[in-house]
């Protein structure tokens, strides 16, 4: 292979493209055809090395073109970036990169190949295979384009270097991708449990996606959900890893900057865009995206503190919400209260409530696949019927496999609601009685949240199993949920959760 040398001239800045959402700086293009002689010849591997400097404020998104001619085989892609210290509380340089084909680079548009963030520093791409996080398929002839995602950049700007090479031959073929079943087997109507935000080497994960089965079925869970950062290449990748006690699902944590939201059990191959901000107000098209191909839409871990993680868009266009993301953190705890809220809005307004879900967001070691997970009220084990019992509010969040609950309100004449149901009595002051049955939390408290706060609070046995009731009225609950807590560790703070249950609400 011939050495990598420098673009004659400097990349020069091309233009903005108001066009997309996110407003984009697309470089001078890459050409191969002037080539040096030694790499002109027929045959020859062809490589080109560019280098820049990307300025504070620079656009989210760079796009570099690279002309691909006929007879190219493989593309592959490396890169590097300068990252100078900085002063204590001023962000440093992080650059992702992904890449476009020739299909163009339009948001939601068909020419999407790929997408490492900055979990990578090189990639390739050919009819047979290609590096996890992009997607194997011939290299046809047009302009292709790197995608730079300058994610922070520091005072002095982000110096980078980005070096492509053509690999010559036969088109090659691409295999027919393994997509999971839609079905497993199953226990008929049940509680069914699943952890939804899983990441695996396909993008920032370390886990293969055997191992992320592995630790699925060694946590209890009847289901998963593939939700890699911005890609869809993990989707054909589980190819007899499911069975008849474990379905896999398909989707994307569409990771834009202004919040992250999973695509949850959307059509294998589905691939939503995320180049755009709250303001760009694109949000809604690519809800009405994940909704078309049979999925929900759910903004993960919306307190997170790390850039661009806190959510901006609003809950208006979400079918659930993940109130629980990991390990139990005081994050979780700014979630559930605005999740609370949003409840209480909702009971005032009429208008439909959002339920809640928790999931591990696992990418490695220690992280446990299943801490937290959501246990679901199905029909079948189905992604269509996992996918009505998340919608409906028909789940509830714990921590391990361990931990069960059951819980429900009943009135005088035989009524009965269950989670995310609603019981209808005779009147406002009719009196109901609340039930929840617990195993599997031992050292920890029972607790009945209203929409005026919690009401109820009950030791549970040394064993970690008991029944706990309480007596109210509609009129003095507009709603009930239970929350299970481990003892408060941090003074000011409650204690952890163990579990959680979305809402029976009460009507008169």
């Amino acid at each position: 292979m011939p050495a990598p040398h420098p673009a004659h001239r400097p990349i020069a800045r091309r233009g903005l493209l108001v066009g997309t959402a996110a407003t984009a700086l697309t470089l001078s293009t890459v050409s191969f055809a002037d080539a040096d002689a030694e790499d002109d010849r027929e045959g020859a591997t062809r490589t080109r090395t560019v280098r820049g400097v990307l300025p504070t404020g620079s656009p989210d998104y760079v796009y570099l073109p690279v002309d691909v001619p006929r007879g190219i085989a493989e593309i592959a892609v490396s890169y590097t970036y300068e990252k100078p210290p900085v002063p204590a509380g001023t962000q440093g340089n992080a650059l992702d990169i992904g890449i476009f084909d020739e299909r163009g680079t339009e948001l939601g548009g068909p020419g999407f190949r790929g997408w490492s963030g900055g979990a990578r520093g090189s990639f390739f791409i050919r009819a047979d295979g290609a590096t996890p996080g992009y997607l194997a398929g011939p290299v046809r002839a047009g302009t292709w384009h790197v995608v730079l995602g300058p994610y922070t950049v520091a005072p002095e700007g982000l110096a980078y270097e980005v070096t492509v090479t053509l690999r010559p031959g036969p088109a090659g073929s691409t295999p027919e991708p393994g997509y999971p079943p839609e079905r497993a087997k199953g226990r008929g109507r049940a509680w069914y449990r699943g952890d939804c935000h899983l990441h695996s080497v396909h993008s920032d994960g370390r886990r293969t996606p055997a191992e992320i089965a592995a630790a699925a079925r060694a946590a209890g869970l009847d289901f998963i959900n593939s939700s890699e950062h911005n890609t869809t290449s993990a989707h054909g990748d589980w190819g007899g890893l499911w069975g008849d006690d474990l379905l896999v699902l398909t989707g994307e944590e569409i990771t834009t900057r202004n919040g992250h939201v999973l695509a949850l059990a959307t059509e294998p191959g589905t691939w939503i865009d995320w180049r755009y901000r709250a303001r760009d107000n694109r949000f809604g098209h690519y809800a009405r995206a994940v909704r078309r191909a049979g999925g929900l839409v759910v903004p993960a871990h919306p307190h997170a503190t790390c850039i661009g993680c806190h959510w901006k868009f609003g809950f208006g266009g979400a079918d659930a919400v993940e109130v629980w993301n990991g390990a139990y953190t005081p994050e979780d705890e700014i979630a559930l209260a605005e999740w609370d809220n949003s409840l209480v809005a909702a009971t005032r307004s009429g208008q439909a409530w959002v339920p809640a879900m928790g999931n591990s967001d696992a990418h490695r070691e220690p992280d446990k696949v299943g801490l937290p997970q959501t246990v679901v009220l199905a029909d079948e084990l189905s992604r269509e019927a996992v996918v009505d019992g998340i919608r409906a509010g028909r789940s509830y969040i714990a921590e391990s496999s361990d931990v069960t609950l059951a819980f429900g309100v009943s009135g005088g004449r035989g009524q009965h609601a269950g989670i995310g149901g609603r019981l209808r009595v005779t009147g406002d002051d009719t009196p109901v009685t609340v039930r929840l049955e617990v195993t599997g939390a031992p050292g920890c408290t029972a607790h009945f949240v209203t929409d005026q706060g919690t009401l109820f609070t009950a030791t549970l046995p040394p064993s970690g199993a008991g029944t706990v009731q309480w007596r109210t009225t509609p009129a003095y609950a507009a709603y009930v949920r239970a929350e299970v807590r481990h003892p408060v560790t941090v003074p000011g703070l409650p204690g952890a959760l163990a579990a959680l249950t979305n809402p029976v609400f009460l009507e008169g």
